[in-house]
């Protein structure tokens, strides 16, 4: 039962991430308003693929909640019915979330895709949670926080209609992301309460705080990517598609993340070189050098270079899996702090 547990929670966050992933790809096709509903998209389970479905037809079938796109705007039926030859007002009602009606084909499948990914993320988290029953005299906090992760599923799955209403608020964006940070943090520390081996080593209170310092910094990092990405969008709506544009006289925000990024970089340098001198087990803090020198070039490539293809998704997704390794890092540290040997 316990590789079983720790499998299937190793492969719910696996999802969430592909989830994280697959966001990233929606913000940088601009494919957020792909579906201008929730949870459907355009009224469908599987959404059309052609702007003819979503048009008014003699002689046609329709199911209630099917959507249609007329004169510019969002109309919704109001029952099962069969059109006739002329098109009759009482079937249907206007949209009334926003007035956004637009249909591209790539970014309805692309967003479709996103919750799709969402779909199968949730299932797993609730596969987990039941599971976990299976913990509740051994270890509580696993089923607890087991539960906790299917309740964050579902309020991030609220969150992301709020961001379909809202036609991509900033700060709902922000929140979004930090959910999705959030349910990382959780199921992560269910697959650390899970594992069976818990490696000792001596305490380092200075490892400890510079650890969670890093983190602290990494999150405050992300919210500050997601406003400076928002700034990027508003240019992009004012310049057009002009990357060499778009920084040129860049925000408040920007200067922060990218002062930030140096204070990220230095830590952990000397993170890893105390870790390595104390010959501490905490070998992941390898692991957040790598990511960390990607997630730098990647940043460079944006500003330098003008936002080569997939930079800036790879930034964002680089970010949250260095937060996922902090995270853990910053367990384990703990958990060295409460083992036999550190007491």
């Amino acid at each position: 039962m316990p590789k079983s547990f720790r499998k299937i929670a190793k492969a719910s966050l696996v999802l969430v991430y592909l989830v994280i992933i697959a966001g990233a790809v929606v913000r940088m096709t601009g494919s957020g308003m792909g579906c201008p509903d929730w949870p459907k998209c355009f009224g469908y389970y599987i959404p059309p693929t052609q702007e003819s479905e979503l048009q008014w037809q003699a002689e046609k079938e329709y199911k209630k909640g099917q959507v249609i796109i007329r004169n510019e705007t969002l109309l919704v039926a109001e029952m099962d019915f069969v059109t006739s030859s002329i098109f009759k007002h009482k079937n249907w009602t206007a949209y009334t979330k926003h007035d956004y009606a637009v249909f591209n084909p790539w970014h309805t499948w692309i967003e479709f895709i996103n919750r799709l990914f969402g779909a199968l993320a949730g299932l797993a988290t609730l596969i987990l949670a039941l599971f976990s029953l299976n913990y509740w005299k051994k270890n509580k906090w696993i089923t607890i926080f087991s539960w906790l992760v299917v309740f964050g599923m579902g309020f991030q799955a609220w969150l992301g209609a709020t961001v379909v209403y809202s036609v991509l608020e900033p700060v709902k964006i922000t929140l979004h992301m930090i959910m999705a940070l959030i349910i990382v943090a959780m199921l992560l520390y269910v697959i650390h309460l899970s594992k069976k081996e818990i490696h000792e080593t001596i305490y380092n209170r200075t490892i400890f705080t510079f650890l969670t310092v890093a983190l602290l910094i990494t999150i405050a990092q992300v919210v500050l990517g997601t406003q400076v990405r928002q700034f990027v969008d508003e240019q992009i709506d004012l310049l057009g598609q002009k990357p060499y544009l778009w920084l040129q006289d860049p925000s408040i925000q920007f200067y922060l993340h990218r002062s930030f990024s140096i204070v990220v970089v230095l830590i952990n340098l000397y993170l890893v070189h105390q870790i390595h001198t104390l010959k501490l087990n905490l070998v992941k803090i390898n692991w957040v050098l790598i990511i960390l020198l990607a997630e730098v070039v990647t940043g460079m490539a944006m500003y330098y270079w003008d936002f080569p293809f997939a930079s800036q998704p790879l930034h964002l997704v680089l970010a949250s899996l260095l937060f996922g390794v902090q995270f853990y890092l910053v367990l384990e540290a703990y958990n060295f702090k409460r083992s036999p040997k550190s007491l």
